[in-house]
């Protein structure tokens, strides 16, 4: 007996032909299944030939020499190297980097790997799953590579690892390791959110080149991000864990590996006893004798028993008691409802619960077709696949429905990107922005690196901060150096910043716009070559305005798509009497106050006189030609609305603040309809720590530059603001905040009560990705972020009761949460979970969350995706996720009032929906 459900399987799809990294993640809808003819679509799928996910990469053509094992070099953060060996599993799920000769037979075993790998459990070898795997970057920008080229002693280390074979390729001991380091045999692999491992290939290792591997890596995770889809969540986390939990490599898994399993997905086992009861019992039914038995269950066993597990206490779950409350627990002919009709299935629960007036009978049929040849574990009671699976779904599927992307609480239509709205003036939109982008850790002692760059783009930022000082003089020739002035953060070079951007462009040339911010503290000389280095480095990438595109309203994202544009100083007569001065902002973003008075900052006086020093009064004409954002003071906004649209302004948080109190909020925002404004963190957040981005936001300020190092809850709000898109780092402003200078001020009427629902979440992993401890007891922190007053930023927040000894599926006591919100365009809901610490003293250990702006989300029964401190949903993370009821209504409605919907808010949702599409 197969003990899957399985009937088809997802074409497979071909790799991006850029090589761009791949997303963990995508977004659907129920509206936006393939348009396939129904009389195609819908025919039953054949129970031959069936595919089950564990064998969906096994046709992917790969180099035989990864399988066998190829020789890379590890650089580490010391900048020292290690010879390693990298292999592929036969499965092609699995990475593999251990000490060994590539090629041995011994080397080259799964089982002598897999166990090496729990054996030694040192930083040095690891075992990479493909679905952890969130980034594959190609060359030297990451910090391992950075701080190895910069340290003399590596070279020795590198010569004694990079030659293997004796060959003539090896370095000498007169090469520098900036030499011996070639980008185009360097490579690195992001996995499990924040884990980076830096690897390059020797030239002399081996024939094959590094693209060769790298594109088959590609080809992998991208065909497993797109069958994943296909299999339940908790089938994607067993197969996450099998490899580290079959403790012989046998394919199979006895009573204790099964335990520890069960564990390691935080379900809780009451007693050995039990369990062993259980586990026989099981094994009875699907006709295993005692010597079977005794030997384990294979992987697909093991999804059926653990799903039998779950069947358990179905009574107790949510899903249970919302199919008995929408499609009755009995059917008309009074036997028991095991399955639902598409018919009912959309008039009950599509239109009457969930409010999605404009889904059909044709979406829900595809629906059903997509649900019923989804890959699931059988059990006991499992109903039959029917002939037309259009037309009826068990509790299975709606279970699974329930939990899926499809089923976001996030507007799927919002969600992904719309290119046609990319052509308004870039002044209409924000912007995903960073602030010191730099920097590590804190303002005064962290460490600076190139990293942070590549890191704060590829999670979605798309203006970078650089404050760019004199550095030294090396052969004849003046160095630009980035660091935070006048503290004790390290320095990095200028041109290896725009290296790193030059490569993601390489790799990602339909990026919009990347904007540079520029603090520029150098004299003349050092603009000069930091003029040169744009040009050269970044060639054709490089906006360089003229003086008739400086007429007029800005450019649109779309029309510079692909190019890094840069902020700055562009006076007209090349003086800058009216422009930024960044002694005002010394206060507030350079935090000097507390270094000056501080055992580390020397005099007070002399220290400010080198700022003075440092602050020019002049500016390159061949740096400022290239500058299209020009940095002023504010007067008035009279005065700064006449301006030309490319002179903008940037406040500290306490100046938005102020501002916000004393100024016409108004005036502001129309101001931002056609210039640009930049925000940023207090100089008094000394631990880079973040201010709350709603204010500025609802204010029309497009750069919101935030500490991207940080990973607060003020950074998590603006990670859910610019996933709206297609997280393309540009989100167009709402109309309350677009065309203010036609509309009469009057106060909003669409104040919104919005109430939330905690009913179970699914796949809950341990905090940071740990593999043992304890199983958690998680509870859910509600909180909304809204304006109060319209000048002030503030939040409420409720907890959700614990779930004790439950993280695989733990439900909730439905505990029901209200909000009023005052400012819809802006609102942001943070749904994030906690693992309740039994030690008082102890804080308790944050393992994932989620933001939604209230402008896209959903009424109904929803699913909410969860993510990690990076967010990203790689690793054990991109399985879990949480099911919670979601009302809203306009105006102030009595606590209780949890069912009946005003037709203007299901109006309004209907326009939303109808603008994202256009």
């Amino acid at each position: 007996m197969h003990l899957y459900q399985a009937q088809t399987s997802p074409a497979r799809p071909t790799r991006p032909s850029n090589n761009a990294p791949i997303s963990a993640s995508s977004s659907s809808t129920i509206s936006n299944f393939p348009n396939i003819p129904l009389n195609k679509q819908l025919s039953n799928p054949t129970k031959k030939n069936k595919t089950l996910f564990q064998h969906c990469l096994k046709d992917i053509a790969v180099p035989r020499a990864l399988q066998e094992g190829i020789q890379v070099l590890r650089v580490f953060a010391n900048g020292k190297t290690t010879r390693m060996t990298m292999k592929l599993s036969d499965d092609k799920f699995t990475l593999f980097l251990n000490h060994g000769i590539p090629g041995s037979t011994k080397s080259s075993s799964n089982k002598r790997w897999s166990m090496m790998s729990r054996k030694n459990g040192s930083e040095l070898d690891r075992v990479i799953d493909v679905g952890g795997i969130s980034e594959i970057q190609r060359g030297h920008s990451r910090r391992n590579f950075q701080l190895a080229r910069t340290r003399t002693d590596s070279i020795k280390s590198l010569m004694s690892n990079i030659s293997l074979d004796n060959s003539s390729t090896a370095p000498s001991s007169q090469q520098s390791m900036a030499d011996v380091l070639d980008p185009s045999l360097c490579f690195s692999i992001l996995f499990r959110g924040a884990w980076t491992l830096d690897l390059m290939m020797p030239s002399s290792s081996t024939s094959i080149s590094r693209d060769e591997i790298l594109n088959a890596l590609d080809q992998i995770v991208y065909t497993y991000q797109s069958a994943k889809v296909m299999v339940s969540n908790d089938v994607l986390l067993l197969r996450y864990v099998w490899r580290e939990a079959e403790k012989e490599t046998t394919g199979r898994a006895g009573s204790n590996e099964l335990q520890k399993i069960l564990k390691r997905i935080n379900y809780h086992i009451p007693s050995t006893k039990k369990f062993n009861d259980s586990y026989d019992k099981f094994g009875k039914m699907i006709h295993l004798d005692r010597k079977m038995r005794k030997q384990g269950l294979t992987f697909e066993q093991t999804a059926s028993f653990l799903h039998k597990l779950k069947r358990d206490s179905w009574l107790a779950k949510p899903v249970n008691r919302y199919w008995n409350r929408l499609f009755g627990d009995q059917m008309k002919n009074g036997k028991a409802r095991k399955d639902v009709s598409a018919q009912t299935f959309l008039t009950k629960f599509l239109h009457d619960f969930q409010g999605e007036d404009e889904a059909t009978l044709e979406q829900v049929q595809r629906l059903f077709v997509h649900l019923n040849a989804l890959q699931l574990p059988r059990s006991d009671d499992a109903i039959e696949i029917p002939d037309d699976p259009s037309s009826r779904i068990d509790k299975v599927r709606f279970e699974a429905y329930l939990n899926s992307e499809e089923n976001d609480a996030f507007e799927p239509l919002r969600e992904k990107y719309n290119k046609d709205c990319m052509r308004r003036p870039i002044s209409e939109y924000w912007i995903n922005s960073s602030h010191n982008t730099y920097l590590t850790g804190d303002q005064i002692t962290s460490a600076s690196s190139v990293d942070m760059y590549s890191n704060a783009l590829y999670r979605g930022c798309r203006c970078l901060e650089l404050d760019i000082w004199d550095g030294e003089i090396v052969d004849m020739q003046p160095c630009p150096v980035v660091w935070h002035g006048h503290t004790m953060t390290s320095k990095i070079l200028f041109k290896d910043i725009i290296r790193a951007i030059k490569l993601f462009l390489n790799f990602h040339p339909d990026t919009f716009p990347l904007v540079l911010s520029f603090e520029n503290h150098c004299s003349i000389p050092y603009q000069e070559v930091m003029a040169q280095q744009l040009v050269r480095i970044l060639g054709s990438s490089l906006y360089i305005p003229s003086e008739t595109s400086l007429q007029g309203s800005l450019p649109s994202p779309m029309d510079l798509k692909g190019m890094v544009v840069v902020k700055g100083r562009r006076p007209t007569d090349l003086d800058l009497d009216d422009a930024e001065d960044y002694e005002d902002d010394v206060s507030d973003d350079g935090a000097p106050s507390t270094v000056f008075g501080s055992e580390y900052a020397g005099d007070g006086g002399e220290q400010a006189a080198n700022r003075k020093k440092n602050t020019n009064s002049k500016i390159s004409p061949s740096l400022a030609r290239l500058t299209l954002f020009h940095g002023n003071k504010l007067k008035s906004w009279e005065t700064s609305i006449l301006n030309p649209t490319h002179y903008m302004h940037s406040f500290s948080e306490n100046k938005v603040r102020s501002l916000a109190r004393k100024t016409d909020r108004r005036t502001w925002t129309v101001y931002n309809e056609t210039h640009m404004s930049r925000t940023y963190p207090a100089g008094s957040r000394v631990d880079s720590s973040n201010y709350l981005p709603i204010l500025p936001w609802s204010l029309g300020c497009q750069m919101v530059s935030l500490n991207f190092q940080t990973n607060d809850v003020a950074l998590k709000l603006n990670d859910g603001r610019f996933r709206e898109n297609g997280s393309c780092g540009y989100v167009l402003k709402p109309d309350s905040l677009l065309e203010m200078h036609d509309k009469v001020e009057t106060k909003d009427p669409n104040t919104l009560k919005v109430a939330i629902r905690i009913l179970s979440g699914a796949c809950i992993p341990k905090p940071n990705e740990q593999k043992t401890g304890e199983v958690i007891n998680p509870y859910i922190k509600v909180s909304m972020y809204d304006i109060k007053n319209g000048e002030k930023a503030g939040f409420q927040s409720f907890d959700s009761g614990v779930c004790g000894n439950n993280g695989f599926n733990p439900i909730f006591t439905s505990d029901k949460f209200s909000f009023r919100v005052d400012n819809p365009a802006v609102a942001m809901l943070h749904l994030a979970i906690y693992d309740k610490e039994s030690t008082p003293t102890k804080p308790d250990a944050l393992v994932a969350s989620a933001s939604i702006p209230v402008s896209v989300l959903r009424k109904g029964l929803r699913s909410v995706k969860l993510f990690d401190t990076a967010n990203t949903r790689s690793g054990a993370i991109g399985f879990a996720s949480l099911l919670i009821e979601v009302k809203k209504s306009i105006g102030v409605v009595a606590a209780n009032d949890m069912d009946d919907f005003i037709a203007r808010e299901a109006t309004r949702a209907k326009k939303v929906a109808i603008m994202a599409e256009f």
